[in-house]
């Protein structure tokens, strides 16, 4: 990718740092269970799909390249490169005859203002590998040409590099007044958000075409929308709703510059399995390999428990307050807008129908060769 091209790319806020209460370390179990979740099909589909002879893969001195792009600040991270690497091991032993004992290296890649020290503080004692943080955004090159053998993104690609601009000019069609998301009633609104998807999608895929050897995998897992379901008809949207309503109150109260609640937008897009295909198609680096849709197991949660608002509220303070702090500016306004949204939530929680619900893409990919 040129360099110009990078310059271009404006990274989103990274999720929160540090394990203290609000961390997304202490706060991100929503994450790890889609991990969970999805472990079968991770493990089927390298055991179905690598294959070692079109990997070009140097058997006299065997080391098999990971990366985890958007880490974050663990551990869910740590979970998901255990389990590709005793996977991948496996195959290897299965594969060869008497072989050399093979090594791997794995890169943990996130934005630049990523909590890496976190991360290596608590990377785990019995990890059998060779380790490094790679910071920067994976809509750039990160790696050498044809030095991956596997790549695996969780809960990432659904935020954008940046918010379309056509989205807070109050002169565009496009103009988002009144919602802080993709709500997916206004058309303008929804092709925006779109094209800026696409272009990053592309981004993403050009540059893991370049890093990625022939044959080699990329697993992703990434929120997205059944067909035919609008973001604000899911649990996910009306929690949003809820959020943008405690912004748009603390303008009408005077506590916030209502021009600064109007030009705020999460700069996250939930793709549906068809337009996630489209892209990846028209790319034409990669063939999927196999893609399936799956249901959060909290779907199935929220039937036999009991909500839990204070719960819910750490888990998107974990990734949201980096981009409100950057957007106001302001850590006070920011613990205000948390603790109106607390009591929002409260007061709203039980009575959320979920007309539809967000749902997990998994998608196999593998290099053309």
């Amino acid at each position: 990718m040129a360099d110009t091209e990078m310059k271009h790319v404006q990274e989103a806020s990274p999720m929160v740092g540090g394990d203290g209460s609000q961390s997304y370390a202490k706060n991100s179990g929503y994450q790890k269970a889609v991990l969970d979740a999805a472990k079968e099909w991770m493990n089927e589909a390298i055991n179905d799909k690598l294959d070692f002879a079109n990997l070009d893969f140097d058997t006299s001195k065997p080391a098999f390249k990971i990366v985890d792009l958007g880490c974050s600040t663990g551990p869910n991270t740590f979970f998901a490169v255990k389990n590709i690497i005793e996977t991948v091991a496996k195959k290897y032993e299965t594969h060869f005859q008497n072989p050399q004992l093979i090594e791997f290296q794995v890169f943990f890649n996130d934005f630049n203002g990523n909590d890496f020290n976190i991360l290596f503080k608590t990377l785990p004692s019995y990890q059998n590998y060779f380790s490094a943080g790679v910071p920067g955004s994976f809509y750039a090159r990160l790696f050498p040409k044809s030095t991956i053998h596997l790549a695996h993104s969780s809960n990432s690609l659904h935020w954008l590099s940046k918010i379309p601009p056509e989205i807070v000019d109050c002169e565009s069609p496009a103009w988002n007044k009144g919602s802080i998301y993709c709500t997916g009633f206004s058309k303008e609104v929804a092709n925006a958000y779109l094209g800026q998807y696409k272009r990053d999608m592309n981004s993403f895929l050009n540059a893991r075409a370049e890093e990625i050897v022939g044959g080699g995998l990329m697993v992703i897992l990434v929120r997205g929308l059944p067909d035919g379901i609008l973001m604000s008809q899911t649990g996910s949207g009306v929690v949003h709703d809820l959020l943008g309503g405690c912004l748009t109150e603390m303008a009408d109260l005077g506590e916030i510059i209502e021009e600064k609640v109007d030009s705020f937008n999460l700069p996250l897009y939930l793709a549906t399995s068809k337009e996630i295909k489209e892209i990846i198609e028209e790319n034409e680096h990669f063939r999927i390999e196999n893609m399936k849709e799956l249901t959060h197991p909290i779907m199935t949660m929220m039937k036999n428990t009991r909500p839990n608002p204070e719960l819910a509220v750490l888990s998107l303070r974990a990734v949201l307050e980096g981009t409100l702090k950057n957007h106001f500016k302001d850590e006070e306004i920011v613990n205000k807008i948390f603790q109106r949204f607390t009591s929002y939530l409260q007061e709203n929680y039980s009575n959320i129908h979920i007309i539809g619900h967000c749902i997990e893409h998994f998608i196999l990919l593998k290099r053309k060769i």
